[in-house]
């Protein structure tokens, strides 16, 4: 389909609403019992993508790759492609969540402090009484260790969130994903923190303007350095065709 992916920087974004990647997943996977693996990538997942080669392979074995970070739309638009919106990566999670408490679907998470995934699996339970949750496990273990990917695979889950960070999550996925027969998997990032409350997301206001981001910088100010990347990823958008 024409237009359906905007290449930026080597990486094919899905050219499509969240509303229809929900709808895309659930039909495609979620109800064939298929397995999946979403990213929703912003500038920093980009550019650690354009340093590292290893990371764009596990890139490349993704199903989807969302827009999650207005600097993705807006490199979108300097390459005349642009992308129908943004997705962020936490409105995603929540639309699953919701979807699995109506379908009544399995879940598992991994990854996060263990005080702060207890938080947000209270939470979730409080607000998705009918979602299976078929278990969690906290973020501090050895990659190479397959005790969490075990336990999914004997439980069966059909969604996994995992909050190990960039590119740790991501090539956490890509490595045991084949060891399992089912579940969309998808990094969620700090996601599970916001869940647990932890951290508050910005409100509707700082979105609209797309200042999400500064927003977080209040709440985080140690990643100022992170916030450097934007500035440089569209600085590369600029001086590349790919």
């Amino acid at each position: 389909m024409k237009n359906q992916y905007v290449q930026i920087l080597d990486i094919p974004f899905l050219n499509k609403t969240k509303n229809d990647v929900v709808n895309d997943v659930f039909h495609q996977y979620l109800k064939e019992g298929k397995k999946g693996f979403i990213v929703t990538a912003n500038p920093e997942i980009v550019m650690q993508a354009h340093k590292d080669r290893d990371f764009l392979y596990t890139l490349s074995k993704a199903d989807f790759i969302v827009p999650d970070g207005i600097g993705v739309v807006i490199a979108s638009k300097m390459k005349r492609e642009p992308l129908k919106e943004r997705v962020p990566g936490f409105e995603l999670m929540e639309d699953f969540l919701a979807l699995s408490n109506l379908h009544h679907l399995k879940v598992y998470i991994v990854g996060a402090k263990n005080e702060i995934l207890e938080s947000a699996v209270k939470n979730i339970r409080s607000k998705y009484p009918d979602l299976n949750l078929a278990g969690y496990h906290h973020g501090y273990f050895d990659d190479d260790d397959d005790t969490v990917i075990e336990e999914i695979q004997r439980v069966k889950p059909d969604l996994v969130l995992v909050a190990l960070g960039c590119p740790r999550q991501e090539n956490w996925i890509k490595q045991n994903m084949p060891k399992v027969e089912k579940g969309v998997f998808i990094g969620v990032g700090g996601s599970i923190d916001i869940l647990a409350g932890h951290l508050k997301r910005a409100p509707v206001f700082w979105q609209k303007i797309h200042l999400e981001w500064f927003y977080r910088l209040l709440q985080q100010p140690s990643r100022w350095k992170r916030m450097l990347v934007i500035p440089r990823f569209l600085i590369r958008v600029l001086t590349s065709r790919a």
